[in-house]
């Protein structure tokens, strides 16, 4: 037997309550797919990463093939060339599976490209949540839903930078 046909059997040999449990969860997705925020409205929630503001706007998507976010008025793959940021932006909507489902627009300033990055991650998120709150515990267990409180520490008097001093000499 190969191994293929035994993951095949251990899969059509599923006791009879997750085999219900996987039906609750597909019915579950399916009441998500078909749930919708409304015409011409949208929700809107606030993201920020040290000195970056993301304004995130989600909206119904009419045409369900098209996948779009748009930053500042442009393309989510024109705004950020990295990858690793294009993937921190879109990881809220693949974590839980509505990729088509919105059509996404965001307002961002201040900091620099990964700052505005994870701060359209946690706006995209919270508003994913404010959608729909079912999908908060999904989101709040890959870290999404977490607001990064570190930031630049200030600059000190007598010193070059927040800790470091000038060189000590002896003599």
């Amino acid at each position: 037997m190969t191994k293929v046909q035994e993951i095949e059997d251990q899969t059509t040999q599923l006791p009879e309550e997750e085999v219900k449990e996987r039906q609750k969860e597909d019915q579950k997705f399916l009441d998500l797919a078909n749930k919708k925020i409304g015409q011409g409205k949208y929700i809107e929630k606030i993201g920020r990463r040290k000195e970056a503001v993301a304004r995130v706007r989600i909206w119904d998507n009419e045409v369900d093939k098209e996948f779009s976010i748009l930053i500042n008025d442009l393309d989510y793959k024109n705004y950020f060339q990295n990858l690793e940021f294009r993937k921190i932006v879109e990881s809220p909507l693949k974590k839980v599976n509505l990729s088509k489902k919105f059509k996404i627009t965001v307002k961002v300033k201040g900091g620099g490209k990964r700052g505005q990055a994870e701060a359209i991650r946690l706006g995209l998120s919270r508003a994913l949540v404010a959608f729909d709150e079912t999908l908060k515990p999904r989101l709040k267990k890959a870290g999404f839903l977490t607001r990064d409180p570190r930031v630049v520490e200030r600059k000190k008097y007598g010193k070059r930078k927040a800790r470091k001093e000038e060189q000590w000499q002896k003599r």
